[in-house]
C-alpha cells in the first residue's frame, strides 16, 4: 500500500469505538474497510484512496476492560473537506468488529492547516516583538555616528593631543589628558588640549599667551594640583569644575556644557577642601545667665479662676508613618527590573500591553502621542521622570501601571506610578 506523505495531510478524522467483547487491532482495521466497501463508490473506497496515497496509515489503539474493548482511530487524509467529511460519516455505520457487536463515533474531523496557521501567527507575532526591541532609535544611531566621527578627528597642536579646531579657535579649552580631549569631541567641544598630566609642557605657556583659556578640571584633589601649576606658569582667564568627585572623561553631555557654562573667573576658583566634621563641647560654652522677672501682681479675675480649675486638655502625640512602598506582585516586579535593565541610559519609554507583550518603543518626548495610538496599553516604563502631561496621556489610554527610572514627578488616582525604589 502506498503512504501519504506528512506534508500533504490536509485533514485528520479523529474517532473513538466500543465493542461488546474481545477485539484487536486486525479487526478493527478489517471492519473499516470490509464495511464501507461500494458505500461511497469506486472513487471514496478506503482500499483505493489509500493504494494511491490519497488515505494515510490509520491508527488504531485499544484498551480492553472487564472483557470489552474501547479505543480510538485516527485517519490521515489529503481529500478535499467534503471528501473527507463523507469518509468519517461512512465509517459511522460499522456496526460490528470482528466477532463483537461496536459503535463507531466520529468525534472530530481537524483542518491541520488551521492549527499550522495558528503557529505560524503566535510565532511571526514573537518574531516581531523581538525585532522590535533590536532596531535602535534614530537619534541612537544618529548619536553614536556622531561620536564616533568626532573622536576621529583628535589632532595635536604644538606637540599635545588636541581638538581639530584648537588652532584657530579664539577661545581654547585646557584639561588633562587625551581621554578628556576625546570625551569633549564626542559632544561637539572641538577646541580642547590636553597637557598630558600634572607636569606641565612649556609650550602651555605660549598658548594661553595666543588665546583665551579655559581650564576644564577633574572635580578632585588631582584637579587643584594642575590649577596650581597652570596658574604658575600660564595665563588662565576662567576654570570650570567637573562635580566633586567626578573625572571630565566620565561626564555626560549635560554635565560638560553645565560645567563649561557655570565657569568661574581665574582668580575667584578655589580648591576642593575635604568635608570637615563639627563638634561642640558643652563644657566649653559659656554660662547662659536668665534674668528673671517679677510677674505683675494683679487681683485674679473670675475667669481666671475658671480656667484655672479647668484641666489642661493635651493633644495626642502625633506619630510619623512612613510612607509604604507600592505593593506590587513579584511578577510585576520582574517583569519592571528586567525592562528597565534593558532601558536605563536609553532616553526613551517603552509601552506594553496588558499581556506585558511588547508594543514598542518611543523617545520619551513622544510618549504622550505615541501611547494613544497603542491597543490597549497597560504597562509603561520611561526612562526619566513620568510629568504630569505622561501621566494625563496614560490615564486618558487606562494604563495600569507606569515605572520612571528616576523618580515620579505626577501623581494619578487611577495609575500605579512607581520609581526604583519600589523595586527593592
Amino acid at each position: 500500500m502506498a503512504k501519504i506523505a506528512q506534508t500533504s495531510i490536509k485533514y485528520l478524522i479523529r474517532a473513538k469505538f466500543r465493542a461488546d467483547g474481545m477485539v484487536e487491532k486486525p479487526d478493527v482495521i478489517g471492519a473499516l474497510f470490509g464495511q464501507t466497501e461500494g458505500l461511497l463508490g469506486q472513487d471514496l473506497d478506503l482500499r483505493e484512496l489509500q493504494r494511491t496515497g490519497r488515505i494515510g496509515r490509520i491508527e488504531v489503539n485499544i484498551t480492553v476492560v472487564q472483557g470489552k474493548a474501547t479505543g480510538t482511530v485516527t485517519v490521515p487524509a489529503s481529500l478535499d473537506g467534503a471528501e473527507t467529511s463523507l469518509i468519517a460519516a461512512a465509517i459511522e455505520t460499522i456496526d460490528r468488529v470482528g466477532p463483537c457487536n461496536a459503535k463507531i463515533m466520529v468525534e472530530a474531523v481537524e483542518d491541520l492547516r488551521t492549527t499550522k496557521r495558528k503557529y505560524i501567527i503566535d510565532r511571526a507575532k514573537d518574531l516581531l516583538s523581538s525585532l522590535l526591541t533590536q532596531v535602535p532609535e534614530t537619534t541612537v544611531i544618529t548619536d553614536d555616528l556622531m561620536q564616533t566621527v568626532r573622536s576621529a578627528e583628535i589632532t595635536e597642536y604644538m606637540g599635545l593631543a588636541a581638538g581639530p579646531d584648537t588652532a584657530t579657535a579664539e577661545e581654547i579649552v585646557i584639561c588633562e589628558g587625551r581621554a578628556d580631549v576625546i570625551m569633549l569631541l564626542r559632544h561637539g567641544v572641538k577646541n580642547a588640549i590636553a597637557v598630558g598630566g600634572t607636569s606641565m609642557p612649556p609650550q602651555i605657556t605660549k598658548i594661553s599667551k595666543e588665546h583665551q583659556v579655559t581650564v576644564f578640571l577633574d572635580g578632585d584633589r588631582g584637579g587643584d594640583l594642575i590649577l596650581k601649576e597652570l596658574k604658575a606658569i600660564a595665563d588662565i582667564d576662567f576654570v570650570a569644575r567637573a562635580p566633586e568627585g567626578k573625572e571630565v572623561e566620565e561626564l555626560t553631555k549635560k554635565e560638560i556644557f553645565t560645567a563649561l557654562r557655570d565657569k568661574v573667573p581665574a582668580d575667584q576658583a578655589h580648591e576642593i577642601k575635604p568635608a570637615q566634621t563639627t563638634s561642640y563641647n558643652r563644657t566649653q560654652r559659656p554660662p547662659v545667665r536668665r534674668e528673671i522677672r517679677p510677674r505683675t501682681q494683679r487681683p485674679a479675675s473670675p475667669y481666671q479662676e475658671k480656667r484655672e480649675q479647668r484641666p489642661i486638655q493635651r493633644r495626642p502625640e502625633t506619630k510619623f508613618v512612613a510612607p509604604k512602598k507600592q505593593e506590587i506582585d513579584s511578577d510585576t516586579k520582574d517583569f519592571f527590573k528586567k525592562q528597565l535593565n534593558e532601558l536605563v541610559g536609553t532616553r526613551a519609554a517603552s509601552i506594553f500591553d496588558h499581556e506585558k507583550k511588547f508594543a514598542g518603543r518611543v523617545p520619551v518626548k513622544e510618549l504622550s502621542k505615541a501611547i494613544k495610538q497603542v491597543q490597549n496599553p497597560s504597562f509603561v516604563v520611561v526612562d526619566a521622570d513620568a510629568d504630569q502631561d505622561m501621566v494625563s496621556a496614560g490615564e486618558s489610554a487606562n494604563v495600569s501601571y507606569m515605572l520612571t527610572t528616576k523618580k515620579a514627578v505626577g501623581t494619578s488616582r487611577k495609575i500605579k506610578i512607581l520609581s526604583i525604589e519600589d523595586l527593592k
